[in-house]
């Protein structure tokens, strides 16, 4: 890879905040074209009629009960993973963690989400003046029929493809590494594994979600909604791999060769990821609360995070290709590293 972008005028700083600025100010010029939907005023004509109100960017409880209370779970159980991962990381606990101890962390935290379709089929009560207006659909479904199952599939599968595959793309391109103490498969630690699960869900769920269904209910359809969509995808997709590579910087034992090209192109490189899965997952299992609902199996989960991942892959392979950067993989099956 040709480094010497890496070595202009500009710090990495200066660059970063300019091309963030000038996307984000794309975003809002437009925002400011469309025309509003006529789905929105009705939606809030219909609130002030009732005692339940709820932000646009959720889905609405009445429509779409199953959504709106497992993305408002995942909404919760966001502040509390993040709450823990930034006690340990400002707190430098990490220092005195073994391979086992990262491995407990992070499946300690990914397991309140692998196991709420088994334990809380609930995932959040609807209430209305302190009382319990709605179940969610879920309860009544078979375990094999629940959202919240094919969602926890859906992410843990393109999680491991991701880390399995994806991560050896940082190592050759990227000079990517992690040196702290770990067990691997594939010359990828197992933590991480486990880590991509509650990440992810909180990408797709809380933050691309939320937003692509702002844009989506918000205004009317027609091509500049289009245009606004597929951006907005972009933006989210760089913005959310740059803001994960910021905060992960401060892990001594996460590395790249060269910040710059780290920030600027590997930001746009780990964004690959986003454009084919946040507006896949976004329309994962759209009507599941649909009276002609068909609903999805798990096996159609499954197919469809694999159909994703392999899109992903390819998308990564010709970057690597135009860039002239062999693939190198050197994993073994198993390793401990210390």
């Amino acid at each position: 890879m040709d480094t010497s972008l890496s070595n202009g005028a500009l710090p990495i700083e200066a660059t970063m905040t300019i091309v963030l600025s000038t996307m984000f100010a794309i975003l809002i010029g437009m925002h400011s074209v469309q025309s509003p939907s006529d789905k929105t005023t009705s939606r809030r004509d219909s609130q002030s009629n009732t005692t339940t109100a709820w932000p646009i960017q959720l889905p609405d409880p009445r429509t779409e009960p199953t959504k709106y209370c497992y993305e408002v779970f995942c909404w919760k159980y966001t502040v509390v993973w993040i709450g823990i991962f930034g006690f340990i990381v400002v707190s430098k606990s990490y220092e005195y963690f073994t391979a086992w101890s990262y491995i407990f962390v992070c499946g300690g935290l990914a397991l309140p989400l692998m196991l709420q379709p088994i334990i809380y089929p609930q995932a959040y009560p609807i209430e209305v003046d302190g009382k319990k207006a709605l179940l969610n659909p879920d309860v009544s479904r078979t375990f094999s029929e629940r959202y919240s199952t094919k969602v926890t599939l859906y992410l843990l599968t393109y999680s491991f493809i991701g880390n399995y595959w994806y991560t050896h793309y940082f190592y050759s391109v990227l000079k990517a590494k992690y040196t702290m103490p770990s067990h691997r498969l594939n010359d990828v630690p197992i933590a991480m594994f486990l880590a991509t699960h509650f990440y992810f869900c909180t990408y797709h769920v809380c933050v691309s979600n939320s937003i692509l269904r702002f844009v989506d209910t918000r205004y009317k359809a027609g091509w500049r909604k289009g245009v606004l969509f597929w951006y907005t995808v972009l933006f989210l997709s760089y913005f959310t791999a740059f803001m994960e590579t910021l905060t992960i910087s401060s892990f001594p034992y996460y590395s790249f060769e060269d910040r710059t090209v780290a920030y600027v192109w590997g930001s746009a490189f780990y964004g690959i990821y986003f454009l084919v899965s946040f507006p896949g997952f976004y329309y994962f299992d759209s009507n599941v609360d649909g009276k002609k609902h068909k609903s999805l199996s798990l096996w159609d989960a499954f197919t469809t995070a694999c159909g994703h991942a392999m899109m992903i892959l390819t998308l990564l392979d010709f970057v690597r290709l135009y860039l002239g950067i062999p693939l190198v993989i050197n994993g073994v099956a198993f390793a401990v590293t210390s």
